[in-house]
């Protein structure tokens, strides 16, 4: 089965109404031949930050326990900084003027999806930066990107999370831990490869950033949330994911104004024959 034809037949379920019972089980029974997979890591005080936030995830209880009516009742608060954890990056983030998350269209949240692994060059260097040449090396083996695809960068820096030494490249804390930050991203030249000339609707990565660790100007981040495409980060699992044939549907947190939120982002991909 072809990967327009999966995404298509895929979407042809998902967002239209089901009239009768025969397409609920149709539905089901396509689905059932795929696997969700969370690319999700769950908030908790163990969520990564970048160093200098003064503040990390925190839950309090409320209530906990048997009512007088004699039911069981819970109810927690929390509060937690926009950009952390398996997060969303909305174009105003870094882009004056640009959408806030609860702007962002959601045909931009979800469709289909490729994996670009560059893990092999990126477990080698702390610093490696995404190239074009990256790209391209996919695109000779499975095609042409997609267009309106999502984008996602396998470096292998998610079997370090949580742990911010290995993660981050420090576990020092503050304003000083900043130059010592060393992870792998997206090289701003190939951000701008991507947007000139491929269309690509969202990118993501099992990194901290979109930017490498080392550096000042944030410039991918600039490239891409400039042209209003959103980005994920800290995303999990993607050694569970396959190159290609892959559907994606990343709902962030609708918060009015938000420069970015707490993101849940799954996959679905097809069993293997």
């Amino acid at each position: 089965m072809k990967a327009t034809y999966l995404i298509s037949f895929l979407l042809l379920f998902l967002f239209t109404n089901c009239q009768n019972q025969q397409q609920e089980e149709s539905l089901d029974a396509f689905l059932s031949g795929g696997n969700w997979v969370d690319l999700t890591y769950p908030f908790s005080e163990e969520t990564l930050y970048w160093p200098n936030n003064p503040t990390g995830f925190k839950l309090d209880t409320q209530t906990a326990g048997t009512t007088p009516g004699g039911y069981f009742y819970s109810s927690n608060a929390f509060s937690a900084p926009e950009h952390g954890g398996t997060h969303f990056d909305a174009p105003v983030h870094f882009a004056e003027g640009r959408q806030t998350v609860d702007r962002v269209p959601l045909q931009n949240l979800l469709g289909a999806a490729v994996v670009i692994d560059v893990s092999e060059k990126a477990l080698k260097d702390s610093d490696y930066l995404i190239s074009v040449a990256d790209i391209e090396a996919w695109e000779k083996k499975n095609g042409t990107l997609p267009d309106s695809a999502i984008i996602l960068f396998r470096t292998g820096y998610g079997q370090y999370y949580p742990d911010a030494k290995k993660y981050f490249g420090t576990d020092q804390k503050g304003t000083e831990a900043i130059p010592h930050l060393h992870f792998p991203g997206l090289d701003p030249a190939a951000a701008e490869w991507l947007v000139t000339q491929r269309r690509v609707k969202a990118l993501g990565l099992d990194t901290p950033s979109i930017d490498y660790g080392q550096s000042t100007d944030f410039k991918a981040h600039r490239v891409l949330l400039e042209r209003n495409i959103p980005v994920f980060e800290n995303v999990a699992n993607l050694d569970q994911l396959p190159e290609k044939e892959i559907y994606v549907i990343a709902l962030p947190m609708k918060i009015k104004d938000g420069s970015g939120g707490p993101l849940r982002i799954i996959g679905w991909v097809r069993s293997q024959d």
